[in-house]
């Protein structure tokens, strides 16, 4: 039963162009998962990989998960102005039920200093993304020809990412899904449409090792509701992590997050389910690691932020 309600759930949710792309609540430990400008913005290799569980015990509940690498490209400035360049590229693997969303992209991202600290950086995601529906898990008491027909798409895929940040501070904004699809094997009016995001965050310095990190993300679909997170992080010496966070969608957000070595960081959230869907689920566990090659400077505790 549970199953028949959330593939009619996805159904009218696909239908109607509400959100069609993943979210996740650690977007502020990984920004290129979301936006390309960030490729290559540290002078440093960082790769992310994360898995999340949303709704655990509902039965084709969501299951969403990433990897990527962001990769500085280094090149002689003339000028002070003249860029920097970053590259990367993202994979990602989305299953609702029946449905699947899987997306290879590769990044392109220029890096504009004003300042030693201020900075200006675009970039572009371009690749494909791979849309399938399975109805061999799907069980009805009378055959339906529209529920049991498979259906599978690829096409292109294209992402637009802003940001701008100084010491202490970051603006940043995302358009995914540029590119709109007619998926005519499944429904009579299935589409995808862009889906746009801003996100924000200033860090607050109590003492050489502990700062807070207010930010917020806006996710705005072509049509459906607008999904807000407000989070807090507390960082302690660059190595370890503990926030709070709230999406007035559906959930309450914690997180905790532990450097390993020096080159590596590994980062748990639990969304604690405020919605109706409480009722035939339990929460939401997200996990990921991160390997970065920065290297720590004795004379700062932020040597290697988020920026």
């Amino acid at each position: 039963m549970k199953a028949v309600l959330l593939l009619t759930f996805l159904s009218l949710t696909l239908i109607a162009s509400s959100q069609q792309i993943p979210q996740y609540s650690q977007w502020y430990m990984n920004q290129f998962e979301g936006n390309p400008a960030h490729a290559g913005i540290k002078r440093c290799v960082d790769a992310h990989v994360l898995f999340r569980n949303q709704w655990t015990g509902f039965e084709g509940a969501p299951k969403s998960g990433f990897l990527t690498m962001s990769i500085p490209l280094y090149t002689q400035r003339k000028k002070y102005m003249a860029a920097r360049h970053g590259t990367g590229f993202k994979f990602e693997r989305d299953q609702i039920g029946q449905f699947s969303v899987s997306r290879l992209n590769i990044a392109y991202a220029a890096h504009f200093n004003f300042s030693e600290h201020r900075r200006l950086s675009l970039g572009i995601y371009g690749g494909v993304v791979q849309m399938g529906f399975n109805p061999t898990t799907i069980h009805s008491s009378e055959p339906d020809p529209a529920v049991y027909n498979e259906a599978a798409l690829v096409a292109p895929d294209a992402s637009f990412g802003a940001w701008f940040n100084d010491e202490n501070y970051f603006i940043g904004f995302a358009a995914q899904n540029l590119i709109p699809l007619n998926w005519e094997g499944l429904g009579l009016d299935t589409k995808t449409r862009p889906h746009f995001s801003l996100t924000a965050g200033y860090r607050l310095s109590w003492t050489e090792k502990m700062s807070l990190i207010p930010a917020l993300k806006v996710r705005v679909p072509s049509r459906g509701k607008v999904s807000t997170d407000l989070n807090l992080h507390w960082d302690y010496d660059n190595k370890i992590g503990l926030g709070v966070g709230y999406r007035n969608t559906d959930a309450v957000l914690f997180f905790v997050s532990i450097k390993i070595a020096s080159q590596f960081a590994l980062v748990y959230s639990f969304d604690y389910t405020l919605s109706d869907i409480q009722k035939g689920a339990k929460n939401t566990h997200e996990i990921s690691l991160r390997f970065s090659t920065c290297k720590i400077k004795k004379s700062s505790t932020s040597s290697c932020p988020l920026f």
